[in-house]
């Protein structure tokens, strides 16, 4: 690890601490020679059978540096084998800096909007592939076919029948439960609570699985899993770039992938929720 990541950063590392694994990879806080302290991602030698696709690292590489200069972290470097970022000391939720949150995640999605849904790369959440072909289409039908229909097929082995009848009912008719048209926006992708690092009077966002996407999407994912001071994040982003009228019985229907992502990764623990989000989805209908 130290010999990759000299040769990486092309400095001395004095010290790397571990500090545990996620998915398919290990986390680590490294001491450089040059006095900076640094946050390791690296690919996990212990099992190279689950080893992630050297993807991960570009993709997530590539998405901090296009949401750049919005809330995220510069990418201090990366290859095929790791990405490393400043380490970023942990701070208390605060009220200003979720104010602050809501206003730059505001102008994140809706300053220089890209001309479609998707990315020019391959996408990941956590270590699952993410088909981001950008193919010209609205939203609802780009979100069925890239992001829900994929994920039911993966999370069809945790499921009943019945379950997967009620998901493709939501895909079939999602052009009539999305909403009113949303021009794409860069979004994170991945915003659950655990991807808002609270640092330095001010919170960043870490670990994107980011495209061209609905910009109700991450506003939907941070309500999913408790994202602290959320009201005040929402209420300050509203004031800046007001979101359409309904916004909140849609959440379930931005939800859905996510928790099919969770199903995919975990199990039957999340298929409550899921039935749940689909339920309410289908209803907007």
């Amino acid at each position: 690890m130290r010999d990759r990541l000299e040769r990486l950063l092309g400095t001395d590392v004095a010290r790397v601490r571990d500090l545990g694994a996620s998915h398919a990879w290990t986390l680590h806080r490294a001491s450089l020679g040059d006095g900076r302290e640094v946050f390791v991602k690296a690919a996990s030698a212990a099992s190279p059978e689950h080893a992630p696709s050297a993807g991960v690292f570009a993709a997530e590489a590539a998405g901090l540096r296009w949401l750049a200069p919005g809330p995220v972290p510069e990418v201090v470097a990366a290859d095929e084998h790791m990405i490393v970022l400043p380490w970023l000391p942990s701070a208390a939720p605060a009220p200003d800096a979720a104010e602050r949150l809501g206003r730059e995640l505001a102008a994140l999605h809706t300053t220089a909007r890209p001309d479609a849904y998707g990315a020019p790369w391959e996408g990941f959440i956590a270590d699952l592939p993410l088909d981001n072909t950008s193919d010209g289409r609205a939203w609802p039908r780009w979100y069925a076919e890239r992001r829900l229909a994929p994920f039911l097929r993966r999370a069809a082995p945790h499921l009943t029948d019945g379950d997967v009848r009620l998901v493709e009912r939501v895909i079939d008719g999602v052009e009539s439960l999305a909403g009113p048209p949303e021009p794409p926006g860069r979004i994170h992708g991945d915003l659950w609570s655990g991807n808002v690092r609270w640092t330095g009077g001010r919170a960043l966002l870490i670990d994107p699985a980011a495209h061209g996407g609905h910009r109700e999407t991450d506003l939907a994912m941070m309500a999913l899993f408790g994202t602290p001071l959320l009201d005040r994040i929402l209420a300050a982003y509203d004031e800046a770039a007001p979101l359409a009228d309904g916004r909140r019985a849609r959440v379930p229907l931005h939800q859905l992938h996510p928790l099919l992502v969770h199903v995919a990764l975990f199990g039957g623990a999340y298929r409550a929720s899921l039935l749940d989000a689909a339920r309410a989805a289908a209803a907007l209908g």
